[in-house]
């Protein structure tokens, strides 16, 4: 009666846990907008990143009760795991919106006129008066998104999502692991990872396909710009707020 218990609290607590905490798909959301990621993509991402994140606090768990290291010391510990992730949120966030606000305002269209010299005048068929305009922006060819700028945002969201806490997870495990069950540990574990990380991809799945079918018009040139807000505030959000 005890392991069923335990695990129906590790796939509640998974569940609700990821559902509450919108740094958990907000910025898989946003990214994959901002950045046209396909479907598979998306999720692909997601997956990695929600099984870096629960093996982070797993890990730790096992370590903690392995070496005998009281329970509030892990927390402690995972505690000052969840601080690093928020502000490493916040920064990605809020530089990730400076770089799109420049993106979106090179990419703005404006017209400029030009005045032709009496030879460029003979010369030219199309401009017989030697006055014109034309519009053009100043992306250029170098400002779209590089390779290598493509494969790092994955990989900070990776990083960040490794070093994000699991917090209710730990007090969880310490019950078998203080009974020397192990199998149950290792259950109770696994039923929190696939409930979280399956939460994670539901949401972001649902969201995905919600967005596709919105028209954002003139925004489009500043998603990235929205995409670095909302991130910014999903860290804000965990650090003051304690989503």
């Amino acid at each position: 009666m005890e392991f069923q218990v335990l695990v129906f609290t590790a796939l509640s607590i998974g569940f609700i846990h990821t559902l509450l905490g919108p740094d958990h798909y907000l910025p898989f959301i946003v990214i994959s907008k901002a950045r046209n990621w396909n479907t598979f993509k998306t999720l692909s991402i997601t997956f990695l990143c929600g099984i870096g994140h629960v093996i982070g606090s797993v890990v730790l768990g096992i370590l903690g009760i392995t070496l005998g290291i009281a329970l509030n010391l892990v927390e402690g510990i995972e505690s000052f795991r969840g601080e690093l992730a928020a502000w490493l949120l916040i920064g990605f966030g809020i530089a990730y919106t400076v770089w799109g606000l420049r993106i979106g305002f090179r990419s703005i269209e404006h017209s400029h006129e030009h005045d032709h010299d009496e030879h460029s005048k003979n010369h030219s068929h199309d401009q017989p008066d030697g006055h014109h305009h034309h519009s053009h922006h100043h992306l250029g060819l170098h400002a779209h998104i590089h390779g290598d700028q493509k494969k790092l945002t994955p990989w900070v969201l990776f990083i960040i999502f490794v070093l994000g806490p699991c917090e209710p997870l730990i007090p969880i495990l310490m019950y078998p692991a203080a009974q020397g069950n192990w199998m149950d540990v290792f259950v109770v574990s696994a039923a929190f990872s696939l409930t979280t990380v399956a939460t994670m991809m539901v949401m972001v799945f649902i969201a995905y396909k919600g967005l596709a079918k919105v028209k954002f018009d003139w925004l489009e040139r500043y998603m990235h710009a929205i995409a670095g807000f909302i991130i910014a505030a999903s860290g804000l959000a965990i650090k003051f707020l304690g989503l």
